[in-house]
């Protein structure tokens, strides 16, 4: 019968989701019989840095000079479409928000280098969270189709002849029809040999799994910069995501908007997106703080809890992974000194401070679920007393509509992130790289964690603040949105020049 055993992806990932939810509810059990007490770590650094001085740095809020690049993705005297498409492509995309989104992009440029039709991906259900969002639900999908009708077609749904094929379909048993041989980083001509013959016989191929599934390399220019295209303009999140990112960003801007509410009792978001009620705008940084309990755990660091935390990270990693995280082979001190380990609230707010952030910041922090919770975070809000977050700045009914959703969570980061003066995150990972590439590609101020530096830093107790501030600054000259030419194999999501933009 040729069926699939536990082999299909969906099964395996429902299967690992079931042993989170068990880890997670052994984790809960053990921690209320071992309490976990959280205290900062860089005791003397964290005493300076609430001493600081007030007063904006003009330097800091300085918007990045022309770096003499600019986007360059309009194809141009492209050629127009084929009379005939050669058939309907599918992919099926598994992942967070920014690795679908990446995942997107690449099957506009197959479906290109196919002459192929797009159906709009299928976005399957995160394991972990169980956010079942659709495209749709995230992306503004009319907006998408029209950005992209001169380069490819698109259509939201299969015709009735081809109806049969869904991820159902697919879980069920062997089809001839489904392409799941797809190396990572394959080249256009794999596809062309391979899924080429499949369109030819059947008028449709599903290519599952699709994730990092074509090259960054030797591909035509057209080909890098409709990725781009895709990436930094087709891909427009829906209407209530925007204009939610449009209130925070407006109050972020505004501080003085929390007494407008309390004095006019308004908390529409038409009366703070009105140009007429706003005051002066402010300027405000992002920190996207990356420090899940996944990430904590895999990088089998030591982030101060004691031997109750140790405990407890040490028996999730080992259900999770079973022994087969590498790091937890290397101490503490040589995972830090080679800036492997996720840096904690504590840390990111000292970073700050020392940039020169003063505790007037306005500091938006854009992160899911805390490792540690509010304790974890007590430090950092010491440090940024004005920090905001989605919950303290929208109501209840205007975070309906998102609530529980993870990947419109992010979206709604990823967009105010977008509209910051700064953005600076706590670790390397797929919402820090797809904003690192947009925001270069939009020549806005990025500042980039040195992670070796910063990791061996706090490993000398005895370091001053001034001497901690210096070589923060000395580290981090290059680092705050310069252009980084993208290298053989790098994503062309993170480092978009020179295959998007030119060199004027």
């Amino acid at each position: 019968m040729n069926l699939y055993v536990a082999k299909d992806r969906r099964g395996i990932l429902s299967v690992l989701f079931f042993v989170v939810l068990l880890c997670n509810n052994v984790s809960t059990s053990s921690s209320s019989s071992e309490v976990i007490t959280i205290k900062p770590r860089h005791l003397s650094l964290l005493k300076s840095a609430l001493q600081r001085s007030s007063g904006e740095q003009s330097d800091l809020w300085r918007p990045l000079t022309d770096q003499g690049w600019s986007p360059c993705i309009d194809l141009g005297n492209s050629p127009s479409l084929p009379d005939k498409t050669a058939g309907y492509v599918q992919v099926f995309l598994d992942g967070g928000l920014n690795q679908q989104r990446m995942g997107i992009c690449d099957a506009v440029a197959v479906a290109k280098i196919l002459n192929a039709t797009l159906v709009i991906p299928y976005l399957e259900v995160n394991p972990v969270w169980q956010d079942s969002s659709s495209f749709v639900d995230i992306f503004d999908v009319d907006h998408f189709i029209d950005a992209l009708k001169d380069d490819i077609r698109v259509v939201r749904e299969l015709p009735d002849e081809y109806s049969w094929s869904t991820r159902e379909y697919y879980g069920t048993a062997v089809r001839e029809t489904r392409v799941k041989t797809a190396p990572v980083h394959a080249s256009a001509n794999w596809y062309i040999e391979n899924v080429s013959p499949v369109l030819q016989s059947y008028g449709i191929a599903a290519i599952s799994p699709f994730s990092h599934r074509l090259s960054f390399d030797h591909l035509p220019a057209e080909i890098q910069r409709l990725r781009c295209k895709v990436n930094f303009q087709a891909l427009r999140f829906v209407p209530h995501i925007t204009s939610l990112g449009d209130a925070l960003v407006s109050r972020l801007r505004n501080p003085s908007w929390r007494n407008n509410k309390e004095q006019k009792n308004v908390d529409h978001l038409g009366d703070m997106t009105n140009p007429h009620k706003r005051q002066e705008p402010g300027k405000f940084a992002v920190l996207h703080l990356r420090f899940d309990k996944d990430m904590a755990a895999h990088s089998a660091c030591d982030f101060g809890g004691g031997k109750a935390e140790k405990l407890a990270l040490a028996k999730y990693r080992q259900m999770i992974w079973q022994g087969r995280v590498l790091n937890s082979q290397f101490t503490d001190e040589e995972l830090r000194s080679q800036g492997r380990c996720p840096l904690t609230p504590e840390e990111m707010g000292l970073l700050l401070a020392a940039f020169g952030f003063d505790n007037n910041t306005r500091l938006y922090l854009a992160s899911h679920k805390v490792y540690g919770g509010e304790a974890r975070i007590s430090t950092l809000r010491q440090v940024f007393p004005r920090m905001e977050d989605k919950r303290s700045l929208a109501s209840s009914e205007e975070r309906a509509p998102i609530k529980g959703k993870a990947s419109l969570l992010a979206a709604l980061d990823y967009y105010v992130s977008m509209h910051s003066d700064i953005f600076i995150s706590a670790s390397p990972g797929n919402m820090h790289n797809a904003l690192v590439g947009h925001r270069t590609f939009e020549n806005l101020k990025t500042i980039r964690p040195n992670m070796a530096l910063i990791g061996q830093l706090f490993l000398n107790k005895n370091i001053t603040w001034v001497d901690f501030q210096q070589a923060l600054g000395e580290g981090h000259v290059n680092r705050q949105g310069q252009i980084r030419l993208r290298k053989p194999k790098q994503s062309i999501y993170t480092y978009p020049a020179p295959d998007c933009m030119c060199h004027v």
